[in-house]
């Protein structure tokens, strides 16, 4: 249905109801920008909610934990979550907020184009209907004024007694008077039909078509609010599968949580490898003499009375020292947490632990700072031969840099693999453990940490100590005194000890009165030699072109890999060890 045929007389109904209908436009978008307003809020929160529940680098540690990795995983899809709110609201400030202001804006305008020439329709309306309205009142006036003229005409010319000029004056008069309500009566005739004739237009086509026009842009903003409601769901809708996704992923994270697997962690993380204390024997004091008691009966129940409390307090476990405290006998060879260099003050399987870290990552220093030397010495080759593009001496301090980082590595590796060796060899023995225990609770007891809080004599025990100590001294300085060069068979071995490559696969330690052997490296594969080598340094091993041998450790980016011989066919004593350049060999690992 059409307003202008429908409504032709309801202008200012219309014009106030497109006014009602832009405002609640502008009304609607104002409701969607709040709501942006408030989906970045949200999204702000949950950034802030999470950033906040980051983990701590000293709770690092905990997120070994399967439901610790759980809620990092919860934490990384809220984050995501706050990521599509805030996609949501950009989507309905771009989409939806934008499109409404400039249709609000055009709207507005057609309106108030459409309702100006309306009231122009109007007003000239009122104008012809005004002109029409004179011209009937001067018609009605000149015809009662030409009727009064024929009458005093007619009255005149009946009365006998004026004469002849009074009568024709009347009649002059009278003509006169007749012609001027004929022009008037024409004139009203004519400005009928123009007002007529406007009105007609006014009512059938000008107002139909400004009517018309409000419709359009009435339907216009109707249409709008469809499209623009429309559009606001299917912003929500294009991102509620990735929303989905990350619900999905809360619910995964929740299914990863493994009860037993955390509580097997908390069994590896606090397990101290020692073992329980021996059963308190009965002290029968009738048949004791304290007087007669021997120093090593007191430092026996001194032991045990330290060991079983000890063994109560995990805490006091922690703080205990290691077997190998020997090894690190000074006391300003600390880590920056307090703890040793070689982590004999703590148990022996977070000792062990430890140690692989340490490993691992000085490995991975080597691997970066390997690259990084190759990556200079191609640069020095490429400058070698072209000098346009640069001084090869600039490379070589950076070279000479990158060399002796990488000397302190291996040095700092094969140091720390000694620590890791001698501390596997130790959970070796079935005593090693009960020793520990003794030795820690001897110093402590040397220490004056006893109970009763007297300081007890040292005795023997300190005469074993410094022994103890003088004897790894000196096998320390041998190790460290070692070159880590490649050519030396130490390079970057995570289970080489000193003296590898001497004949003989069983290597030894030795701590006061234990002996161990640890057992053979098993073979990682087969290796075949491209070329004769001749051993003219400590620690590697002669073979023969085309000679097979055992590969039982693997280049670690030194350019050596150990072998073992298999056979003694070459004139070589079968089962030695030692390294081989890895340019000469054609390795076949195992599977």
């Amino acid at each position: 249905m059409s307003w202008g045929t429908e409504l032709w007389d309801q202008f200012e109904n219309l014009a106030s109801h497109t006014h009602k209908g832009i405002d609640f436009l502008d009304k609607y978008g104002a409701f969607v920008r709040d709501r942006c307003t408030i989906e970045m809020e949200y999204a702000s929160k949950l950034r802030r909610l999470v950033k906040n529940y980051q983990p701590k680098k000293k709770e690092e540690e905990d997120y070994e934990f399967t439901s610790w990795q759980a809620f990092r995983n919860v934490l990384r899809e809220i984050g995501d979550l706050a990521g599509q709110r805030e996609v949501i609201a950009e989507q309905l400030q771009a989409q939806v907020i934008n499109a409404i202001t400039l249709l609000s804006k055009n709207l507005r305008d057609e309106r108030k184009k459409a309702l100006n020439d309306g009231s122009t329709y109007q007003q000239n309306l009122a104008l012809q209907i005004g002109a029409l309205e004179r011209a009937k009142r001067n018609y009605e006036k000149s015809y009662r004024d030409a009727e009064k003229a024929v009458d005093s005409y007619q009255r005149a010319d009946a009365d006998l007694n004026l004469s002849r000029a009074e009568v024709e004056k009347q009649r002059h008069n009278m003509a006169s008077k007749n012609q001027q309500s004929d022009d008037s009566k024409n004139e009203y005739a004519n400005q009928l039909q123009k007002t007529n004739k406007l009105q007609q237009q006014h009512y059938e086509v000008a107002i139909p078509d400004v009517f018309n026009r409000l419709q359009e842009i009435d339907e216009k903003r109707t249409g709008g609010m469809k499209e623009f409601i429309k559009r606001s769901a299917d912003v929500e809708l294009s991102v509620a599968p990735i929303i989905a996704r990350c619900l999905e992923g809360i619910s995964k994270a929740a299914e990863s949580i493994d009860e037993k697997e955390d509580s097997q962690k908390v069994v590896e993380r606090y397990k101290s490898g020692f073992t329980p204390p021996q059963d308190i024997k009965f002290e029968d004091l009738s048949k004791m003499d304290p007087d007669s008691a021997s120093p090593s009966e007191i430092s026996s129940k001194v032991f045990n009375h330290h060991t079983l409390k000890s063994t109560i307090s995990a805490t006091k476990l922690k703080k205990r020292p290691g077997f190998f405290w020997m090894f690190n006998s000074n006391k300003n060879n600390l880590l920056t947490d307090g703890t040793k260099e070689d982590y004999s003050d703590l148990p022996p399987n977070q000792r062990r632990k430890k140690l692989t870290a340490k490993i691992q990552e000085i490995q991975q220093k080597i691997q970066s700072e390997t690259a990084a030397r190759d990556g200079l010495m191609k640069m020095k080759v490429v400058y070698e031969a072209n000098s346009l593009l640069g001084d090869p001496m600039t490379v070589e301090g950076q070279l000479n840099e990158s060399e002796h980082k990488l000397e302190k590595y291996k040095s700092e590796l094969v140091k720390f693999q000694t620590y890791l060796e001698q501390a596997n060899a130790m959970q070796h023995s079935p005593q090693s453990n009960r020793n520990q225990q003794n030795s820690q609770s001897t110093t402590r007891h040397s220490n004056g940490c006893n109970d009763d809080g007297e300081d007890q004599p040292d005795d023997g025990q300190s005469l074993s100590r410094s022994a103890s100590e003088n004897s790894v001294a000196q096998n320390n300085e041998s190790i460290n005194g070692s070159s880590a060069s490649p050519e030396s068979g130490l390079g970057t071995s995570h289970t080489s000890l000193h003296g590898s490559g001497q004949e003989g696969t069983n290597e030894q330690i030795i701590n006061d009165d234990m002996y161990y052997e640890v057992e053979p490296l098993q073979p990682l594969g087969i290796c075949k030699a491209l070329y004769a080598f001749d051993a003219t340094s400590e620690g590697s091993i002669p073979m023969a072109e085309g000679e097979e041998l055992h590969v039982i450790e693997l280049d670690q980016g030194d350019g050596w890999t150990r072998v073992r011989r298999i056979t003694d066919n070459s004139g070589w004593e079968e089962g030695c060890e030692g390294f081989v350049p890895t340019s000469y060999i054609e390795s076949t690992l195992y599977a």
